[in-house]
């Protein structure tokens, strides 16, 4: 049987640097470079129109930076890609993973380094992509029937079934490797969504608050506020396992607000 291929994009400012990640690329068959790209407008129109899987996304492009384009995709309800982040500057690590990027990588590219970024790929587009066809017919039969009875429903997927979850019964999700799980009373499975703030967008913001950069809440599912370390706190979540879920430093203020603590 053939190879599984992957198509990806190329976007960065400086056509060198994308000659040679194209020619880097060459060596891994199962990868298909489809496109190019010089800068954010270009970034933005080439993966809404090609729809790739994977795009190599130099965090330092005009019109819109990497971070941007993440942005401006995630607004405009565009499917993401999976991405890896490419930079010469690594003090862009950490928030490579706060837009839940597969990898980074170093300008210039180890062959080594981008192997191990592709073999993380691979796993999440494994894991995900088979089904995806069908979950995005699914939502793009609820986004068209938002207005009637299907509003304000998910796609699930959970022991090889897509589930259609109301919102309001989801009580946390959560994100790990690039996979956004989230968990009902009854339900824990996988979500189509790419990104936390995807998710986000698309649920009450009265009622889902982002306590930490990997966790996404029911505010009505909290039954429990437990001190922390360091005057921190955690949240007790009303599903079966009582999960305790962290509440990040920079929302810790506005709990302390909310509780008047």
């Amino acid at each position: 049987m053939a190879a599984r291929r992957i198509s990806a994009l190329i976007i960065d400012d400086e056509q060198p640097a994308r000659d040679e990640l194209a020619y880097l690329l060459k060596a891994f068959p199962d990868i298909e470079v489809v496109g190019q790209g010089k800068n954010g407008i270009e970034a933005v129109n080439l993966i809404r129109d090609l729809g790739p899987q994977l795009v190599f996304l130099d965090v330092q492009i005009p019109g819109a930076d990497g971070f941007g384009v993440i942005k401006k995709l995630a607004e405009k309800r565009v499917p993401l890609p999976y991405f890896i982040l490419v930079t010469a500057y690594d003090q862009y690590a950490v928030q490579a993973f706060e837009v839940n990027a597969v990898d980074y990588l170093l300008k210039p590219i180890a062959r080594s380094r981008l192997e191990k970024a592709l073999s993380k790929a691979r796993r999440m587009i494994d894991t995900v992509d088979p089904t995806r066809e069908k979950i995005d017919r699914l939502v793009q039969m609820l986004e068209r029937n938002r207005q009637g009875p299907q509003k304000g429903k998910l796609v699930v997927k959970s022991g090889g079934r897509l589930h259609l979850v109301n919102s309001d019964e989801i009580i946390y999700a959560s994100i790990e490797d690039g996979v956004i799980s989230i968990v009902t009373k009854d339900l824990e499975g996988q979500s189509n969504f790419r990104t936390v703030e995807e998710l986000q967008s698309s649920l009450d913001p009265e009622t889902f608050w982002r306590v930490h950069r990997s966790y996404l809440i029911n505010v009505n599912r909290i039954k429990e506020v437990v001190p922390w370390f360091k005057s921190s706190f955690q949240l007790k979540m009303d599903d079966r396992k009582q999960t305790e879920i962290p509440v990040s430093r920079g929302q810790t203020r506005k709990l302390r607000e909310i509780l008047n603590l």
